[in-house]
């Protein structure tokens, strides 16, 4: 007789995330982070933890950033860029959506 294994819940961690935040930081590559309240910063990361990144900007101050209050991080920003959602608790995952950089109105 054999016995239904029920599979539980995914892991939290899985370590891609610190990983892909890791190679962003060492190659200093241009980001766009967009926030939880839609609002877009641009600049590279320079350190992070499990908390928090830092995000460092050229002729404006550098920020700490939650990452809580990250909904996105997106590579350079041009149309294939791709995006890193940073979801508190759980794994981070690829996204499909929109680049930010493409809505009316927003400047780098």
């Amino acid at each position: 007789m054999t016995t239904k294994r029920h599979k539980g819940p995914p892991a939290g961690e899985t370590g891609q995330e610190a990983l892909y935040l890791k190679s962003l930081s060492e190659r200093q590559v241009p980001v766009s982070i967009k926030l939880r309240d839609g609002e877009v910063v641009s600049g590279w990361i320079e350190y992070f933890d499990d908390k928090m990144v830092r995000l460092t900007r050229e002729g404006k101050p550098n920020l700490f950033i939650y990452k809580t209050q990250i909904r996105t991080i997106t590579e350079g920003g041009g149309p294939r860029a791709s995006n890193f959602t940073i979801r508190p608790g759980r794994r981070g995952s690829s996204s499909s959506a929109p680049s930010p950089d493409k809505r009316p109105g927003l400047t780098s």
